[in-house]
């Protein structure tokens, strides 16, 4: 199994202070984000962590990982960065965004998850943007369940609100081996024939992973939630910052 934590993006949104951070090296209470994940990997016996990193690629001295730059971090988003990974994806994986903060229950039930395509899911989500004024609800990456399976996922799904079936994707992916090679060969597929709008992206170059797992939905693939509980947060704002150091001091 391998680990791949997707650094390439910045701190533009926390303030100027931490203008050229990458957020992945934010310290939160005495550890980076990114350090609390390797600690938590390793404690696991996952030992090949790969970082994919943008700008600033120079702060990052992590020992014993494999870095993969980003080289075109400002012509794509994060599935880009991902797939520029694509030749080290070859075995089960881990993947995980840099600013996600999470603890070890969180790691286990992504670790259980059997089939070939998981996404972590958090079903008690909406009290998760209290006091979160600077993010509101419709830049969450939501997942619509059905029978088991995400049948829809992306932002703004405002006319579920209500609903028990709608959950948040919080930026953790776990893919077996065959939902590896299933996701790079349509990846590969796309990438020679795909033109114009890709599902909420204005092209397939500027998609997200959100927008890639709908595709995998849309072919008939199973893309499951993995449902979490416990202690996680996003890194993207201020208001999150202080949201962090309350919540992980170890």
């Amino acid at each position: 199994m391998k680990a791949i934590i997707l650094a390439a993006g910045n701190s533009s949104r926390l303030g100027n202070q931490f203008e050229d951070m990458p957020k992945g090296l934010l310290d939160i209470n005495g550890k980076s984000i990114i350090q609390r994940q390797i600690v938590l990997f390793r404690e696991k016996k996952i030992d090949d962590i790969i970082i994919v990193t943008g700008p600033n690629s120079d702060k990052f001295n992590f020992k014993d990982v494999t870095y993969v730059k980003d080289q075109n971090y400002r012509e794509h988003e994060v599935l880009g960065s991902l797939m520029e990974a694509k030749n080290l994806m070859n075995t089960e994986i881990i993947m995980t965004y840099s600013d996600i903060l999470f603890d070890k229950s969180i790691l286990d039930q992504i670790l259980n998850f059997q089939g070939d395509i998981g996404v972590s899911t958090e079903m008690n989500w909406l009290p998760t943007y209290q006091n979160r004024s600077q993010h509101p609800l419709s830049q969450a990456d939501n997942v619509l369940i059905n029978d088991g399976k995400i049948t829809e996922i992306r932002k703004n799904m405002a006319e579920y609100l209500k609903s028990e079936k709608l959950g948040e994707f919080f930026g953790i992916m776990h893919l077996s081996s065959t939902g590896t090679k299933n996701f790079v060969n349509v990846y590969d597929k796309l990438v020679k024939n795909h033109t114009g709008p890709f599902h909420d992206a204005p092209s397939f170059k500027k998609a997200y992973l959100t927008d890639m797992l709908q595709e995998l939905i849309d072919l008939n693939f199973d893309v499951k939630p993995i449902l979490c509980k416990g202690v996680w947060c996003e890194m993207d704002t201020p208001e999150d910052l202080e949201i962090a150091y309350k919540k992980f001091h170890d």
